[in-house]
């Protein structure tokens, strides 16, 4: 009996394992993994091409051909994380001098300057790297807050946006801003409250983590709900509760608990 080619082709073949399938990223809750497609799996808004709107397009020599919006290989170093980037990347590519020349790997570092930005919903001034695309999402936005709860996880990228927009959600949340002003925190609430629609309180929780962090955190949650007592605790109530129970039988049956020789009785030491 032969075996159509399609069966056997899902007969011998092995899924790759990921970190979903195996491991600590299979006990991770649904929150998590709902932020992680958002950050590390949607397709992120193009910003070294513009994309070409259709399927098709004419070039000047009048042939039809296809449209293809081909976003470009970026790279993301680790100071990335460090800053406020605004979706740019270091852009990777070839260099070529002229014609009889070998072309030469080449990458175009976006630009970046130091700034302070200020948060409205957290009350601070914090100083960290932007660049020039960054600073005009901001003024476009009307404020720094409006940019970072407004844009995806994606967009944002880096670690330090993620956990700004964490711990914006959490006051918010929790209305835990202007401890000190009543007046305020209404005011700052009634004007970011609508960002919060998107989630639950769970899912702000988990939102903004890094991979090491996510688990670090469910393994701190799992070993604080493992109480452990020691035995000889156990032991000493155990003890307590037999002499309870001896005690009150010696009154049932008329004998004088004040009496020590009672104790002697039970006193697994003798």
């Amino acid at each position: 009996m032969s075996v159509p080619k399609e069966l056997s082709k899902k007969m011998y073949r092995i899924q790759k394992p990921t970190r979903w399938t195996s491991g600590i990223g299979l006990e991770l809750p649904q929150a998590y993994k709902k932020f992680w497609r958002e950050w590390k799996i949607t397709a992120p808004e193009p910003v070294h091409f513009i994309p070409k709107e259709g399927k098709y397009e004419k070039r000047d020599d009048g042939t039809v051909v296809p449209v293809q919006n081909i976003p470009l290989p970026l790279k993301y170093p680790k100071e990335i994380d460090q800053g406020i980037w605004g979706g740019e990347a270091v852009v990777q590519g070839f260099y070529k001098s002229s014609k009889y020349t070998r072309r030469t790997v080449r990458y175009w570092v976006p630009q970046l300057k130091k700034s302070v930005i200020y948060s409205e919903i957290l009350d601070k001034y914090m100083r960290t790297m932007v660049t020039d695309r960054a600073i005009d999402l901001i003024h476009k936005n009307y404020g720094f807050d409006h940019y970072i709860l407004k844009t995806k996880a994606c967009d944002l990228r880096s670690l330090l946006a993620l956990h700004l927009k964490r711990e914006m959600l959490i006051n918010l949340a929790d209305k835990t801003l202007y401890p000190n002003d009543l007046v305020k925190r209404e005011e700052i609430y009634a004007k970011y409250e609508k960002y919060l629609e998107p989630y639950t309180r769970e899912e702000i929780e988990w939102y903004g983590l890094s991979w090491a962090e996510a688990c670090k955190k469910h393994i701190d949650a799992r070993r604080a709900a493992i109480k452990i007592v020691p035995l000889k605790v156990t032991y000493r109530q155990e003890f307590i509760q037999h002499l309870m129970t001896e005690k009150q039988r010696m009154i049932e049956e008329g004998e004088d608990p004040s009496d020590g020789s009672w104790l002697s009785k039970i006193n697994p030491f003798k």
